[in-house]
């Protein structure tokens, strides 16, 4: 064995022998690893592209790339799919070993991105329990018209967010949160104390939908103080795994008008 040949099989044999915990990407345990991603790729090319294209949106009605299936919600559904087939024969039942179907549902989750972060998906139906009722988020949040206004609305919000950014303003909201929705505190020289969420910001001027979800517009030349926290309004959510996967599933299910 050559010198190259034996550096690469001493290397193989080393990632080999980690430990599982020491190789999922960054966030969370809800994730598929960078490995299982990497053989989904491969799969798809082989097995799925032909039919669904190779961005996955080939097939009408369907766009595996964003997420946008039929009938299909959870990491289950899309097992259960794959293995048993739909669409009376049009998609035919695919046979994977274990590693293939955790590998191709990787890939599709993170997105057809061989070097994303997929996050795994629960059951929507518990997800909207759970965010009706103990997770509190419509407190918060207004959906399809109805709650209130005083965090982001969050009617669309699986049609412009990933999984992962999902899961990750749920478990780090810190890390997540777009600067143009931080909280904002502003005093006029009228001595007027404004509390409320920052919607738009120019040079100029500031537009806050504030405390009592009014929407108002400042001049900057007006404020005596404007300050723009950095911390969250929300701390990281008390659920566990099984929880965050499901509320997830359910968020991804708000797509608006589409």
């Amino acid at each position: 064995m050559n010198r190259a040949k034996f550096g690469a099989s001493v290397m193989l044999l080393a990632m080999l022998a980690l430990p599982p915990l020491a190789r999922p990407q960054a966030v969370g345990d809800h994730q598929y690893t960078s490995e299982a991603i990497e053989l989904g790729s491969r799969i798809y090319t082989s097995q799925c592209a032909l039919c669904h294209g190779p961005q996955g949106a080939l097939v009408d009605g369907i766009d595996l790339r964003l997420g946008i299936f039929r009938g299909v919600a959870s990491d289950e559904d899309l097992r259960r799919v794959i293995a048993e087939g739909s669409g009376e024969g049009q998609m035919p039942a695919t046979a994977l070993g274990e590693n293939e179907m955790e590998g191709i549902i990787a890939y599709i989750r993170a997105g057809f991105d061989p070097e994303g972060v997929a996050v795994r998906i629960g059951d929507a139906a518990r997800g909207e329990e759970l965010f009706y009722g103990r997770g509190g988020c419509a407190d918060c949040h207004r959906v399809n018209g109805e709650g209130p206004r005083t965090a982001p609305d969050l009617s669309d919000i699986g049609a412009i967010r990933t999984p992962a950014v999902l899961q990750l303003n749920l478990l780090d909201p810190a890390a997540a949160l777009m600067p143009i929705n931080r909280a904002v505190r502003l005093v006029t020289f009228d001595e007027e104390v404004v509390s409320g969420r920052r919607l738009n910001e120019d040079t100029h001027t500031v537009q806050v939908l504030d405390s009592a979800e009014r929407l108002r517009s400042f001049a900057k030349a007006e404020l005596g103080s404007f300050e723009i926290s950095r911390e969250p309004s929300k701390p990281p959510i008390d659920m566990n795994e099984e929880e965050v996967a499901d509320l997830v599933a359910f968020l991804l299910t708000l797509r608006g008008a589409l």
